[in-house]
């Protein structure tokens, strides 16, 4: 009894637990600081200078960490499962009669026979269809310039509304090349593509069931 009290207790305390919500001006989506001012360069005379990297066909895309760009986020997914599973096994033994002394051994006149029968049956039906949309644009910081020249990118926005917050983060890696002139890249050619969007307050709150329905519904529910 005493160990089933301990279960109980442990399993709600589980269902009690939850994720830590998400707040504004998490240090690790915090911008990047500007980097300090480059050391005046003598002027020599020639078009090149070591302030300046760009080439004469670039324009003023991001490249470098702490650059701002936008995403496009054109996100639709949408997924259907279904299984179907039937299983049927039947098993029957049976025995000849007992024959003792060349007579078939009996009990109150009844011949004693041995046998055994079973029948499996088995039906399973599962299904799942799921979609999901997000169009938007977010603007985002250069994390870091990998040494093939990808950029790694990572940011968030947040929206404060009447009943919460909304909020989108984002992180990746994309290609420079996939960057337009506009400075946008879509968020399709994003590279292990970390896109979260929710919210916090009443109304997201609302939508989410409590920690005793979790509980029942949780996989330590036995029943």
């Amino acid at each position: 009894m005493r160990t089933l009290s301990l279960v109980l207790l442990f399993s709600l305390l589980t269902a009690c637990a939850s994720t830590r919500e998400a707040m504004p001006d998490d240090p690790y989506f915090a911008p990047l600081p500007p980097e300090p001012a480059p050391r005046p360069v003598l002027k020599t005379g020639s078009l090149f200078t070591q302030t300046h990297s760009n080439s004469l066909y670039s324009d003023n895309k991001a490249r470098h960490e702490g650059d701002i760009i936008t995403v496009v986020l054109r996100e639709k997914t949408q997924a259907s499962k279904k299984a179907k599973t039937e299983t049927q096994k039947d098993s029957n033994v049976a025995f000849e009669p007992l024959n003792i002394a060349g007579r078939n051994a009996s009990i109150g006149g009844n011949v004693l026979q041995f046998g055994a029968g079973s029948t499996q049956d088995f039906k399973g039906d599962a299904k799942a269809d799921q979609s999901n949309s997000l169009v938007g644009d977010i603007s985002v910081n250069v994390l870091q310039v990998l040494s093939n020249g990808n950029l790694v990118i990572r940011g968030e926005k947040w929206l404060t509304l009447n009943t919460g917050k909304e909020y989108i983060r984002l992180t990746g890696v994309i290609r420079p090349q996939d960057v337009d002139v506009n400075n946008t890249v879509e968020s399709t050619k994003i590279a292990n593509a970390r896109i979260e969007y929710s919210g916090t307050g009443a109304h997201h709150h609302g939508q989410s069931p409590g920690w005793l329905a979790r509980f029942f519904n949780g996989p330590l529910w036995p029943f």
